[in-house]
């Protein structure tokens, strides 16, 4: 037990929904002869899902603040007709499409912040009035049709990375992406161990940070294996890769970078924020707009992965997206959650549903199911708040944030102006 303190900062239990994860995986791996872990599989379940955890990404800076947004079903399905109605009658090549559904997401988005941020009606209100006004939208513009979309567009949601070099029985740019991934890991656990050493901090045992290096490369590699040996034509996927280099900036804005850190503060206690600094209406509307920025880019993921938009898409993709958001860590109120925590609630949901319908249960149990997932683990959460302990999904990720170097997500310990003081 002491072993795996140190291994994972002290406190085993902020690991709690990677191990969770771990756990489901290799539960159907077992409940399904090994269906679960196979290339197809794996490269079908980031396929299917990965415009959810776009969503996810999004919807967790939202929650931060304090927030929620109900309408990011709608906005995705009417920002998908609309471009794919763009292409297919005005002629405009694939990727003007996509510029035009970014475009509309900020337009949406800004709509939707200025009643927020500066009219001051509460989100919940003016997303609910979003979902019900860009559905219609969504059936008014589409006229209840299916609009295709050409081969070009469906590569952002269906493509895989190309073939490079020589034939070796894999893909080879996918493990090139694979292996640049782990020394990327190594680089920066390297460079956390000497600026702590620099600065006079402690530093973890030589075997604590070798065996966390071990573990993450191994994770990694394997992952790349599977991607790099799915049926011939099929590699590391188009969305897998949009969805990688999101996870990487939102990541960087919300722990290196002032606007994250305005974002986690307005959550935490927006009058104490606004008396350090901060301003609050500018921070809620540009949260709100980059989600229906995401949105729209989900939505066209989705279309392009389905071949054609259609009246229905989007429907109910706001609760996939919340219910991630929350098992993966963010607090109800406000101030906390991280996006990997995001990610790793996505994933949870995603390998439950994909585990769930290899074993054959039906749609209404994998309902139940999944409610009763998401329920358990906000309980747990709120319980052990309630105990005076410190959230333990909300601590899941503290120890690979201190491991690379960033600073510490503020959570509900922390106060908001001890998350402003460290700007400066």
């Amino acid at each position: 037990m002491n072993a795996l303190k140190k291994l994972f900062g002290g406190d085993t239990r902020q690991f709690g929904m990677i191990f969770a994860l771990v756990a489901l995986i290799l539960f159907f791996q077992w409940m399904t002869d090994g269906r679960t872990l196979t290339p197809g599989n794996v490269i079908n379940l980031f396929n299917g899902n990965s415009y959810i955890l776009i969503l996810a990404i999004g919807m967790v800076l939202v929650i931060i603040a304090g927030h929620i947004d109900l309408s990011v079903g709608s906005v995705a399905a009417f920002v998908g007709v609309t471009v794919a109605l763009a292409i297919r009658d005005w002629g405009i090549p694939w990727y003007l499409g996509i510029l035009l559904g970014l475009g509309l997401g900020v337009l949406i988005g800004a709509w939707q912040g200025f009643w927020t941020a500066y009219v001051g009606i509460p989100a919940f209100i003016v997303t609910l009035a979003g979902m019900l006004l860009f559905r219609g939208f969504n059936q008014f513009v589409g006229k209840s049709n299916t609009i295709p979309v050409p081969s070009d567009f469906q590569y952002i949601g269906s493509g895989y990375l190309p073939e490079i070099g020589p034939d070796t029985g894999y893909n080879n740019l996918t493990l090139l992406i694979g292996l640049v991934a782990v020394a990327f890991v190594v680089w920066g656990e390297i460079r956390s161990r000497n600026t702590a050493k620099a600065l006079g901090a402690e530093v973890p045992e030589a075997w604590v940070t070798i065996t966390k290096l071990v573990l993450i490369s191994a994770a990694i590699l394997y992952a790349t294996y599977l991607f790099a040996t799915g049926r011939p034509g099929t590699s590391f996927p188009v969305p897998g890769m949009i969805l990688a280099v999101l996870v990487l900036i939102y990541g960087f804005i919300s722990s290196k970078t002032v606007v994250g850190r305005h974002v986690y503060a307005v959550g935490g206690n927006r009058h104490a924020a606004e008396l350090s600094g901060v301003q609050s209406k500018k921070v809620n509307f540009l949260v709100m707009m980059n989600m229906s920025v995401l949105a729209g880019l989900a939505g066209m993921i989705f279309v392009a992965r389905s071949t054609a938009s259609g009246p229905f898409d989007g429907v109910g993709w706001e609760l996939d997206a919340i219910a991630a958001v929350f098992i993966g860590g963010a607090a109800v109120t406000g101030g906390v959650g991280t996006v990997i925590g995001s990610i790793v609630g996505g994933l949870v949901m995603a390998v439950l549903n994909n585990g769930l319908q290899l074993l054959g249960i039906g749609a209404d149990l994998t309902q139940i199911i999944k409610g009763l997932v998401l329920l358990i683990a906000v309980a747990f959460d709120v319980y052990n708040k309630s105990q005076g302990k410190k959230s333990i999904i909300g601590l899941m990720m503290r120890s690979f944030q201190r491991g690379s170097g960033s600073p510490l997500q503020p959570d509900e310990t922390t106060s908001t102006k001890e998350t402003i003081s460290r700007e400066s």
